[in-house]
């Protein structure tokens, strides 16, 4: 990341985007503890070809790049550890396992309360942050909107 002519080399954008999913991280596995509270559930966009990534061949070939889960009535045994979260969905009337790394989800969302995450992935924030100077800081959101990392970056 580039500060107005100077290299930012402490990379605070990858600081806050780990953060931030460790927030997710915490929120699993408070789910994974006691359940999900009132009508909280969660959408959880990842991209299926990332390293570690594992789930049933038919739906990584359904879904080769990126694939959503919802995480509300039906889902069973979430673990969640500190890289990564499994948990075991239905697909087509048949439990399957999934594992999913932190590093490989790219969205977040709690539609109950209007919450949502999305994060650059892999190697787009290297080359994002090599060509980009300091962005202005977005104006604060309004009641219902989502912040992304991206409204911290300049297009």
């Amino acid at each position: 990341m580039w500060v107005r002519g100077v290299k930012d080399l402490l990379r605070y954008d990858k600081m806050v985007e780990a953060a931030l999913r460790g927030v997710v991280r915490e929120v699993l596995a408070r789910a994974a503890a006691s359940g999900l509270p009132g009508a909280h559930h969660f959408y959880i966009t990842f991209r299926t070809a990332h390293p570690g990534t594992t789930l049933p061949e038919d739906l990584r070939k359904q879904y080769p790049e990126e694939m959503t889960v919802v995480l509300e009535h039906q889902f069973w045994d979430l673990e969640v550890e500190e890289e990564k979260f499994s948990v075991t969905l239905s697909f087509k009337n048949r439990p399957e396992r999934l594992t999913v790394p932190f590093a490989a989800v790219s969205a977040f969302a709690d539609p109950s309360v209007k919450f949502g995450l999305q994060f650059t992935t892999g190697g787009e924030a290297e080359a994002e942050g090599a060509k980009s100077e300091a962005p202005e800081q977005p104006a604060a959101a309004k009641e219902g909107e989502v912040i992304t990392l991206d409204a911290f970056r300049k297009k």
